[in-house]
């Protein structure tokens, strides 16, 4: 055997072995040219989202988007206001809001951040179906949290907000409004009004009112005998009573006080198709479809939800006003029940 016939099976051995190294080449382009690996597509289509919204309302929310055409994957945080607060102060402190989209329980929370340029520029053009009195060029209302009188069944319900600070009760519950942006809402609403101011808080301290942490610690409480009545959302109160907790609602005179959550976009999304199309399906009607479902009043009209007690009373706060005084607000509030 010559040793050019030896080597022709190596060459034809080699010349196989590029043939199958040159198709798989090809192979593996035409996978990546389709879209064939899922590795690359998941970071575009998900977003993160930090909300102060209950469990029971944005799960179906998320898993509502997740299987949309337009949806995705949803990354959570879920904390009260006070704890979201800390949360994105934390993020700012190490590089950057880490959010893509912040839905906040109370205007003044998201207008904080639209102030220091984390959220805002954009709102979806079907937000002008959001009455106007919920939205802003920067944000829209996407839910509504009504603070009303939760009582005990064996307990004389309470006509209008000054009964609770009437003596008639045993023990009263407040929310905190360093922790809740609800509670807060609402002790700005007593503050301005002439009937009430920070004095309304000083009757149910000195009556022996209690200050728990937020309005599902007072549901708790109240529907477990801790306390007599209490301030709190329609939403939870109404889940209470749903199963079977010996209480009942009232919207007291002059109102519950209604206080809507909105929802943002980061600055620095701004290029995000999902993170957009997640704020535009939360505030259309398929998603405040979802929300009225969950049991959380929606923004948008005729879309079902809860039902609001026939000639049910509603105030809602001046934010505006809220807002400039928001710290000497809360400071007079802590004379009474302590920081």
């Amino acid at each position: 055997m010559t040793t050019e016939s030896a080597g022709e099976p190596i060459r034809r051995a080699g010349r196989r072995r590029q043939t199958r190294a040159a198709l798989s080449a090809v192979v593996i382009l035409a996978l990546a040219a389709c879209g064939g690996t899922s590795s690359s597509e998941e970071p575009a289509r998900s977003l993160t989202l930090y909300t102060c919204l209950s469990d029971e309302s944005i799960q179906p929310i998320i898993t509502a988007f997740r299987v949309r055409d337009d949806g995705g994957r949803v990354d959570l945080f879920r904390a009260p206001t006070g704890e979201l607060n800390a949360r994105v102060a934390a993020d700012a402190r190490s590089g950057g809001l880490k959010a893509d989209v912040i839905w906040g329980c109370d205007p003044l929370t998201v207008q904080a951040f639209v102030d220091q340029d984390l959220v805002g520029g954009w709102t979806p053009p079907d937000a002008a179906a959001i009455p106007a009195k919920f939205r802003t060029d920067d944000y829209v209302g996407a839910h509504v949290l009504y603070m009303v009188a939760l009582h005990r069944t064996d307990v004389p319900a309470p006509r209008s907000w000054a009964d609770l600070a009437g003596g008639d009760y045993g023990t009263v519950a407040v929310p905190d409004p360093s922790v809740a942006a609800s509670a807060f809402g609402t002790l700005g609403w007593f503050a301005a009004s002439p009937q009430y101011g920070v004095g309304f808080y000083a009757d149910l301290k000195r009556n022996g009112a209690v200050q728990v942490k937020t309005p599902d610690d007072v549901t708790t409480g109240v529907a477990q005998g801790l306390y007599d009545a209490g301030i709190t959302t329609a939403t939870s109160a109404y889940a209470a009573k749903d199963d079977g907790s010996p209480v009942d609602v009232v919207w007291p005179q002059p109102g519950a006080v209604a206080i809507y959550g909105p929802v943002a976009l980061a600055t620095h999304s701004a290029g995000s198709e999902v993170a957009k199309s997640f704020i535009s399906f939360v505030v259309g009607t398929d998603g405040q479809k979802v929300l009225a479902k969950s049991g959380a009043y929606p923004t948008l009209p005729g879309v079902g939800g809860p039902t609001v007690p026939d000639g049910a009373p509603v105030v809602t706060p001046d934010w505006a006003a809220i807002g400039a005084d928001k710290d000497a607000i809360l400071a007079d509030y802590q004379q009474v029940f302590g920081g």
